[in-house]
């Protein structure tokens, strides 16, 4: 990729996590929210996926885009955990009782600041309300900067099979600039203790960070792969100090290049692949034998907001907690950030809901195009078209802003393949698939939002 073609699509782009973005969301309520979530009971995919938002760390890095709080005093944790048992038995008396768990999620913050007693009865608490599909997911980001071997046993004993750890870099002059503590113990020796259960590892890394090199970068990659995690995933630092004041800090040390962050991304995938991991998507590096990585050669992979998932995990996913964000068929609906508000209302016997998007039907369409390009590189309108019922591919094109000057340029610069009503990215690394989503994307004529750059 030269630096002409680096320079042309390095623009302001959505993150496409999912469509419409985040920041078109406007004002909704409660009543909005659990009317949608009486209707999610009759969607084609029923299956339950849960998120819950642990907005607490230890302590903040400057890079951190999430909706997250210094531990704070233990009341306040202990009654926002509280309220979390509340929440659910609010929204749990909408959801038909015969529809199965597929996935639940732990986000952050850092979710494994809190005890793991309260991990523990919170999973307890949602498997003892809904049945399961078979092995469904149930997933924990994971700060090891705090955590002692006794605690990462502790967290095998909640019942969670996936745990995605966020390294993001093994130099301890980067993690020191961006405020990220080390590992309270080796690596090593917490994939002994989670390889002794039969469970999922995953890894979590951030390039574009201060002083960051691609040699640099690569050498983290490397120790990672001897480590041999079932997934990897390498982030893209999206910088957008106006949304989050924390970050200016790092602008005012230095990032580097965009050319210099595509050489890391390089040298990663390159890394990787030749110790035999797939990429997927635009950050993810997978094993052959892994679900995702089949579900992509079926061009079935899907996406929400916690990440990538097969249709096996995928489902209605419904929020718990500060920011929290539920992803159901018709609507998104996201609770407030204020802590003490949202206990407060909770205990009032009331949802936190303030902000959500109703779709209509013609941004469904557009929100499949915008999957199915994110996910597989790849998109065939007609295939849109029977999914959804519609007519024809060209219905589904009318739905969306099918530019074809922009998108025939985009060929011409080799990002983009065009067979009849197929699109495919010449590059399953490229960065800026981001780019071709917006080409297609009606919401993006005339935009003045900001979003973070590809690179």
């Amino acid at each position: 990729m030269n630096q002409e073609i680096i320079d042309k699509y390095n623009v302001s782009t959505p993150r496409y996590t999912s469509y419409p973005p985040a920041n078109y969301f406007g004002l909704m309520n409660s009543g909005d929210y659990l009317e949608n979530v009486d209707k999610s009971n009759d969607a084609t995919n029923n299956n339950i996926s849960f998120y819950i938002h642990m907005p607490f760390c230890r302590r903040l890095c400057h890079y951190c885009g999430c909706n997250s709080y210094p531990m704070g005093n233990s009341q306040t944790v202990n009654d926002y955990i509280n309220a979390l048992h509340k929440e659910i038995d609010i929204v749990a008396k909408h959801i038909s009782p015969n529809r199965k768990i597929s996935q639940i999620h732990y986000g952050g913050g850092s979710p494994t600041a809190i005890a793991t007693s309260e991990l523990k009865a919170l999973n307890e608490h949602l498997l003892g309300l809904f049945p399961t599909i078979e092995h469904p997911e149930i997933a924990i980001e994971c700060h090891p900067g705090f955590l002692t071997a006794q605690q990462w046993e502790e967290l095998l004993d909640c019942r969670f099979n996936r745990f995605s750890i966020g390294v993001q870099d093994t130099n301890a002059t980067v993690l020191k600039a961006v405020n990220r503590q080390e590992p309270e113990i080796p690596l090593r020796e917490i994939f002994n203790i989670l390889r002794s259960r039969d469970v999922s590892i995953n890894m979590d890394f951030l390039f574009g960070l201060p002083h960051q090199t691609p040699e640099s970068f690569a050498e983290s990659i490397s120790i990672a792969k001897e480590l041999h995690p079932d997934r990897l995933v390498t982030f893209s630092y999206g910088h957008v100090p106006w949304v989050f004041p924390r970050q200016k800090i790092l602008g005012t040390i230095g990032l580097p290049e965009p050319e210099e962050k595509n050489r890391m991304f390089t040298l990663a995938a390159q890394t990787l692949e030749e110790a035999g991991y797939n990429q997927l998507g635009m950050d993810h590096f997978v094993l052959p034998t892994d679900e995702l990585y089949i579900a992509r050669q079926q061009k079935m992979l899907r996406r929400n907001f916690q990440g990538y998932c097969t249709r096996r995990t995928t489902g209605q996913v419904y929020a718990f907690g500060v920011s929290g964000i539920s992803q159901l068929d018709d609507a998104y609906a996201q609770n407030g950030k204020n802590i003490n508000d949202y206990i407060q209302t909770i205990n009032e016997g009331n949802l936190y809901i303030q902000k959500g998007y109703k779709l209509s039907e013609t941004e469904k369409v557009v929100r499949e195009v915008v999957e199915e390009l994110l996910c597989n590189y790849h998109v065939d309108f007609e295939a849109v078209a029977n999914n959804l019922g519609l007519e024809n591919a060209e219905t589904v094109k009318n739905c969306c802003n099918y530019d074809v000057a922009k998108l025939k340029d985009m060929e011409n610069d080799g990002i983009i393949t065009i067979n009849g009503n197929c699109i495919t990215l010449t590059d399953e690394r490229s960065p800026f698939v981001r780019n071709v989503a917006a080409a297609i994307d009606p919401m993006m004529l005339n935009t003045t939002r900001q979003f973070s750059k590809p690179i």
